[in-house]
């Protein structure tokens, strides 16, 4: 084993209208990296050290995701692990909504991948992805650790692949993060368990012409299908203000506007000429509720997962 450091991006789920089918692979137009870094070494027996600004957030012991989503890569890869050290640099925080658990997830596959010389298929890391993810939320999608392993915006197929889409240059993904913490599992367990017939047609007929409208290039169908009937009906209750920066988003120009992944996050997706615009919007509603929030414009990260020496 050599020593190995990768990096995890922040990631939105759903996408409005692709629930635990679309992700995006997110990217700050600022150049920053956003997400989690995962630094690996060899040991006399394994041991976490956890920095970074939402380091206080997480489990230190062997419930942490980093060790869930090892032992999955061995199971998957059928091979037998070292003991290591791992230091997790957390910088993105729990309960977000922009896939803090897929970024740390992926960072370490990369990282063991290329520590241990495997150089596994994306397919099987995928597979161990999604087996660690399922550990943190209660149940398989993988949606947010599609785009965070192998960037860009992508489509999870039934057989447990994903596929990159095409996306329209000129969109960004403005995420407002309000100061609230919504865990996966609480926003999972509002949901309905089946939805009656024309609510399932409905969900696939906006799901279906959002798909053709990227590879079309038909906007005003791109635009159009960007609803999500499925979670945000349920979820709303659970947000503070949701209507009312909804609202704002759309008023200052955003072609659609949710929960990015299971929330409290909402992502509005914008022309970059409005997207500022949409932002402050999003940003002055949320305000107006008493709740203090924190605004990234993004574009597609197109690498996702991968292996990196700098900090």
């Amino acid at each position: 084993m050599i020593p190995a450091r990768a990096f995890g991006p922040a990631s939105c789920g759903n996408v409005i209208a692709g629930f635990d089918t679309l992700g995006a692979a997110l990217a700050p137009v600022s150049g920053e990296r956003w997400g989690d870094f995962v630094e690996l070494t060899p040991a006399a027996a394994r041991s976490l050290d956890c920095d970074g600004p939402f380091a206080h957030q997480l489990p230190a012991g062997t419930e942490n995701l980093v060790w869930r989503a090892a032992d999955a890569l061995a199971r998957r890869a059928r091979v037998e692990l070292p003991a290591f050290r791992v230091r997790l640099t957390k910088g993105l925080p729990v309960g977000s909504g922009v896939g803090s658990s897929s970024a740390s997830i992926v960072a370490l596959l990369r990282a063991l991948d290329g520590a241990l010389g495997l150089s596994l298929s994306d397919d099987v890391l995928l597979a161990a992805a999604g087996d660690a993810e399922s550990d943190a939320s209660g149940a398989l999608h993988l949606d947010n650790v599609a785009p965070a392993l192998l960037g860009g915006l992508r489509l999870v197929h039934a057989d447990g692949s994903a596929t990159a889409l095409p996306f329209f240059d000129e969109l960004r993904f403005v995420i407002a993060s309000p100061a609230l913490l919504l865990e996966t599992r609480a926003a999972r367990a509002v949901l309905p368990a089946a939805l009656s017939l024309p609510d399932a047609l409905l969900h696939a007929q906006r799901l279906a012409t959002l798909v053709h409208a990227l590879h079309s290039g038909d906007r005003e169908r791109f635009r159009g299908a960007l609803v999500d009937g499925i979670a945000e009906p349920h979820r709303a209750a659970l947000v503070p203000g949701f209507a009312a920066v909804q609202r704002a988003a759309g008023e200052a120009g955003a072609w659609g506007c949710s929960f990015s992944g299971a929330g409290p996050a909402m992502l509005a997706l914008a022309p970059a000429g409005d997207s500022a615009g949409v932002g402050e919007a999003m940003t002055r509603a949320w305000s107006e509720a008493g709740i203090a929030a924190e605004v990234r414009e993004c574009v597609l990260d197109r690498r996702g997962a991968r292996l990196t020496e700098d900090a």
